[in-house]
């Protein structure tokens, strides 16, 4: 079987000359996992585009562990365009499952959830902590606030008990097999759609 090869070789001469376009990708090829209008484009001309259609949602996720799932948040929260993902704890966290989709998006980090809830209150923005602990409700019969940002906690522990005492609310997803909970970077898909689904499909059907 032929392997197939991502993405797109050098551009042919002439080169387009708006800045847009990178320099080295032109000359070499594009194998980046961009949709097809971002070929050759640089990062910032990416994330510029972007930026004119964020979604008004933000996300959190407490980074006391590393967890390699928090790249897969990250990199949902790029496939949603939300307007900025906010890292809690330990500044430097695990990248890989991300794909590089970091460099496309506001990522803000804070120290403690003091300061994370302070700059919420400040932005007038609604936290909603997503979790299975006690006292959490059910996804299908809850409204989520248009102006909210979903908080993700670690594979295993789940939020800390800080988190969720800042939290207006803490939020399930009902499951029906045999296992706890589903994974994180699955949970983290499923909550950015179902806000999605809620401010912005429904509004355009």
């Amino acid at each position: 079987m032929q392997e197939q090869i991502i993405g797109v070789g050098p551009h042919p001469r002439p080169w387009p000359t708006n800045p847009i376009y990178d320099a080295e990708l032109l000359e070499n090829g594009d194998r980046r996992n961009v949709l097809d209008k971002y070929r050759y484009w640089t990062v910032g001309a990416i994330k510029a585009d972007l930026d004119k259609s964020r979604v008004d949602l933000h996300v959190a996720i407490e980074n006391w562990q590393h967890d390699m799932n928090i790249g897969t948040i990250v990199r949902n929260a790029n496939a949603f365009n939300v307007a900025a993902v906010h890292i809690i704890g330990r500044r430097h966290w695990n990248r890989r499952g991300a794909m590089v989709t970091d460099k496309y998006i506001t990522i803000l980090h804070h120290q403690t959830v003091d300061e994370f809830a302070a700059a919420m209150r400040s932005d007038k923005r609604i936290i909603v902590a997503i979790d299975n602990q006690p006292g959490a409700v059910p996804l299908s019969t809850t409204r989520l606030p248009k102006k909210a940002v979903l908080v993700f906690g670690g594979e295993g522990p789940g939020l800390s008990p800080e988190i969720i005492n800042a939290s207006e609310t803490m939020v399930m997803i009902e499951q029906f097999g045999s296992t706890r909970s589903v994974n994180v970077g699955v949970a983290s898909g499923i909550m950015m759609y179902a806000w999605i689904d809620r401010f912005i499909l429904t509004t355009t059907k």
